[in-house]
């Protein structure tokens, strides 16, 4: 399976916020879910797989409501696929193309991607070279997930040191983990 990385568009902030009012609407019985746009496309200028990804972010008391609110409007819950805290969906339809999680408030999976968002958001030199990276793995046609998120790991260990103050020695370490580094 190729993989596609595109040219930053000026359309992925807009169609999240398209989305980002059907799935408030749709979580309105959650009154403290925080619809975050987060990952690649959430970065102006960056490079990325033309897929949104969306943080709905809960306290953890409130995720079973806010996992049956998005199951009432289509969604289905494929569990956490591994990583406490964070609850995947499989969307209803490609309109936009989304990742869409559950995330309880606080956790290390939250913080780790409000953290890279705001880091790439202000740190030119970064957000290029993440971007030249991504790029660069996808001109390979032979390229696969795995070795996809292996090759950006050297470039997003940068980006977690300009984060450092945020997260702990261990919580780096895990963060490292969880991207596929155990380095």
């Amino acid at each position: 399976m190729a993989i596609t990385v595109v040219p930053y568009s000026d359309d992925w902030p807009v169609r999240f916020e398209r989305l980002a009012e059907t799935l408030r609407a749709a979580l309105r019985s959650v009154p403290d879910a925080v619809v975050e746009h987060v990952g690649s496309t959430s970065v102006p200028g960056l490079a990325a797989k033309p897929v949104l990804d969306v943080d709905v972010i809960v306290p953890g008391e409130d995720v079973p409501a806010a996992v049956a609110a998005l199951e009432a409007v289509g969604y289905v819950h494929r569990g956490d696929l591994g990583v406490a805290g964070r609850e995947a969906f499989r969307a209803p339809d490609d309109d936009p193309a989304r990742h869409v999680y559950v995330c309880t408030r606080g956790t290390l999976n939250v913080r780790n991607h409000l953290a890279v968002r705001e880091v790439l958001r202000r740190r030119a030199d970064l957000r290029e070279e993440y971007g030249a990276v991504k790029l660069a793995l996808a001109a390979n046609p032979r390229m696969d997930m795995p070795a996809y998120l292996e090759g950006k790991t050297a470039v997003l260990q940068k980006v977690l040191a300009a984060a450092a103050g945020d997260f702990t020695q261990d919580e780096l370490r895990q963060i490292r983990r969880l991207n596929g580094s155990d380095a």
